[in-house]
């Protein structure tokens, strides 16, 4: 057991034990009941009392078999709801904690300049250094149709600071397009991964000790080999360096505001706390550099998923290698810019992990390579948590057992779980996005619509489902786009038609917001119910994004 995976263990039992004292101090945690009592309640419903008999049995109903039924959920949620908001309070603690100490990764491996002592600064000397004194690197740019931003990452890898001689970019051209077409496979088939997997097989790739992975619409700065590479060549036993993704369109509407909230958090708190503590996080698929020995150690790319960035991970980290995140070195990328294009993106992420999940559970509890500790961590925080239990939870009971608790008074909802533990991720989330503070409220908004999205991916990965390895990639619109000087409106209808079940939850939450506020019970949801049925209601009629004129969907 290493020191850093000592200490993430550590961390995460003081972030449980913060949490639960916090509960217990402020009296939030209160289990005095465990189960409904039957009946308790039924007076107080609208039309209870002596009325027809058909109110009479459905009371009787109610009070019997619907609301224990649900009661067995909302003590499913409440355990599910302390797993999420002690794994967030375990990754902003960590993160904040290795800002605080200093703990970069410059500090706990290896890294020296190229060339002499010239660095990401020096270009002079990077320029005169000896040819030899760099190894043969391989950049893959994989691509499938995506003609308004291909030239971008082709042009940002020409500009990278590094011997030519000692440099090969693959443009890995799956395109149907012939407008942009380089050399393309006889078929399409695994996908990203399936074009990876044949570029490595190339003779001169082999000759490559490292590549470097760009999606078509990410432009690394000049320096992103100097800074990354030496991190691999003076530390044998890593794999993979990760660099953080920042946004050329990120306020251009509500949308990509939003999703950058989403995806500051993962880069500074899950992916900072990860590599901090276990060495491990999730390859992002693109903007890392990759030892090429690791990934033949590891099986190569894998077309069972539709997340081959996060198999190879795994697979990778059970072998025994370690990974480095980088937050300080930043690769430019487009954030998708309609609602459509961004939830296919969740879609496939979210149904993935949770099918990979189900993969690699047996591989993990044997891999003989890794300490017992990063085993609990990848199936419990890593998969378990994140995959699969913050996407129920943040679905079954914030869009369906809170809004149906209003028309069943039977029903117990413990204060500290519908109330203060959402303050309590928002708080965690807030530190370690201070910038993002004031769209917070939207964000949560948004992610509630979102859940049903994941959720519905989550279940069809575990199950297998038929829309489970499905692959659309998602479409680009190119940086001529997005003119600084004229803003698209933060709200702005498309030219599409409408989403069925955002429309459908948009009226379920608003026929029982309008029922709390009507019939006031023991709790008065009715405000956050309509606001969740403003945005279901907004999102299922494109109101977020943007669609411009020249990109096709």
């Amino acid at each position: 057991m290493e020191a850093g995976e000592a200490a993430g263990a550590v961390l995460f039992l003081l972030a449980a034990a913060v949490s639960l004292l916090a509960a217990v101090s402020t009296g939030a945690l209160d289990f005095t009941y465990l189960v409904t009592v039957v009946g308790e309640g039924s007076s107080t419903s609208p039309g209870s009392g002596g009325g027809a008999w058909w109110r009479e049995a459905w009371v009787g109903a109610r009070s019997r078999a619907v609301a224990p039924a649900l009661q067995v959920g909302v003590w499913a949620c409440m355990l599910m709801s302390v797993m999420l908001v002690v794994e967030a309070t375990y990754n902003s603690a960590v993160s904040v904690a290795a800002r605080l100490v200093g703990w970069r990764p410059e500090r706990r491996f290896k890294w020296e300049p190229l060339g002499g002592g010239a660095g990401a600064g020096d270009e002079e000397k990077g320029e005169a250094a000896a040819a030899a004194a760099y190894p043969m690197v391989m950049v893959q740019i994989p691509m499938y149709n995506e003609l308004e931003v291909y030239k971008l990452s082709i042009g940002a890898v020409c500009g990278l600071k590094w011997p030519k001689e000692r440099l090969i970019i693959q443009v890995l051209d799956d395109s149907t397009d012939a407008f942009i077409k380089y050399a393309t496979r006889s078929g399409r088939k695994g996908f990203k991964a399936g074009a990876l997997k044949k570029g490595m097989e190339w003779d001169y790739a082999k000759q490559c000790e490292y590549v470097a992975i760009f999606d078509a619409d990410f432009q690394p700065e000049p320096d992103f080999l100097l800074r990354t590479v030496p991190f691999l060549m003076h530390n044998q036993n890593v794999a993979l360096v990760q660099a953080r993704w920042v946004f050329v369109n990120d306020r251009v509407s509500l949308l990509t505001r939003i999703q950058k909230t989403f995806l500051d958090y993962h880069f500074k708190a899950e992916q900072e706390a990860g590599s901090a503590t276990f060495a491990f996080f999730s390859f992002n698929g693109t903007a890392g550099v990759w030892r090429t020995e690791a990934i033949n150690d590891a099986g190569g790319w894998k077309d069972r998923t539709t997340v081959e960035d996060m198999d190879l991970a795994v697979r990778a980290t059970l072998k025994g290698w370690k990974f480095i995140y980088l937050g300080d070195l930043r690769v430019k990328s487009e954030l998708p810019s309609t609602y459509k294009a961004y939830c296919r993106q969740q879609f496939r992420w979210s149904c993935g992990g949770a099918n990979l999940f189900r993969k690699m559970i047996w591989d993990v509890l044997v891999a003989k390579k890794v300490s017992s500790l990063k085993k609990i961590y990848i199936l419990y925080s890593f998969f378990l948590v994140r995959r699969v239990v913050a996407p129920a939870v943040a679905f079954i009971l914030y869009n369906v057992i809170i809004p149906v608790s209003v028309m069943i008074p039977e029903l117990f909802l413990p204060i500290w779980g519908v109330a203060y533990i959402p303050t309590a991720l928002l708080i965690v989330t807030a530190i370690r996005n201070p910038e993002n503070l004031h769209t917070v409220p939207l964000w949560i908004l948004f992610e509630s619509v979102m859940s049903m999205h994941r959720l519905r991916a989550a279940v069809a990965g575990l199950l297998q489902l038929q829309e489970f390895n499905q692959w659309i990639v998602t479409k680009k619109v190119g940086n001529n786009a997005f003119d600084e000087n004229n803003e698209t409106p933060l709200l702005q209808k498309s030219r599409k038609r409408v989403n069925l079940p955002e429309i459908g939850l948009s009226v379920f939450l608003i026929f029982c917001a309008s029922y709390n506020l009507v019939f006031h019970g023991k709790n008065s949801f009715y405000i956050n119910l309509y606001l969740q049925g403003l945005a279901f209601f907004l999102l299922g009629l494109n109101c977020v994004g943007t669609l411009p004129d020249h990109c096709c969907f």
